[in-house]
C-alpha cells in the first residue's frame, strides 16, 4: 500500500510574476519545476508548514493568503496530497539552497516549464482566473 504524503506549496507573487523553483538532482521528481513548499509535520497547520518550509528552503519570509486548491496525485513513491496557497513575499529574497534554478514568470508563461504533475492543477486554476 502506498503512503499518503501531505504537502503544501506556495504560489509566491510579486509584481504580477509568480515564483517557480526547479527541483535538484538526486531527489524524487528531479529537475521538474514546482511551487516551493514541503511536507506538513505533526502538529502543524497547512499555513504554519508553508511558512516554515519557505523559511528553511528559500531563506525568506512569506505571508500566506487564500487557499488555491488541494489535489491528490499518485506517484510511484506514494500519493501526494498538495494544497497550494497564494502568498506574498514579505521579507528577503529567495535563495537557492535546495533548488537548482528559479524563475519569476507571468501567469501566461507558467506552462513553458516542465512541472511536477501535482502542481499542474494549480497552474490551470491560475490561468483560468486571468
Amino acid at each position: 500500500m502506498k503512503k499518503e504524503i501531505q504537502v503544501v506549496g506556495a504560489v509566491i507573487q510579486s509584481d504580477n510574476l509568480i515564483f517557480c523553483a526547479q527541483r535538484g538532482p538526486g531527489k524524487s521528481l528531479a529537475e521538474l519545476w514546482e511551487f516551493p513548499g514541503g511536507k506538513i509535520e505533526a502538529g502543524e497547520t497547512d499555513r504554519e508548514a508553508l511558512e516554515r518550509e519557505i523559511k528553511e528552503e528559500l531563506q525568506c519570509q512569506i505571508k500566506v493568503l487564500d487557499k488555491i486548491t488541494t489535489n491528490r496525485y499518485e506517484y510511484d513513491f506514494g500519493f501526494v496530497n498538495l494544497t497550494t496557497f497564494n502568498c506574498l513575499l514579505i521579507d528577503g529574497q529567495p535563495k537557492l539552497t535546495e533548488h537548482i534554478d528559479v524563475k519569476w514568470l507571468p501567469i501566461n508563461q507558467l506552462k513553458t516549464l516542465n512541472w511536477a504533475p501535482a502542481d499542474i492543477p494549480t497552474i490551470d486554476i491560475l490561468l483560468n482566473e486571468n
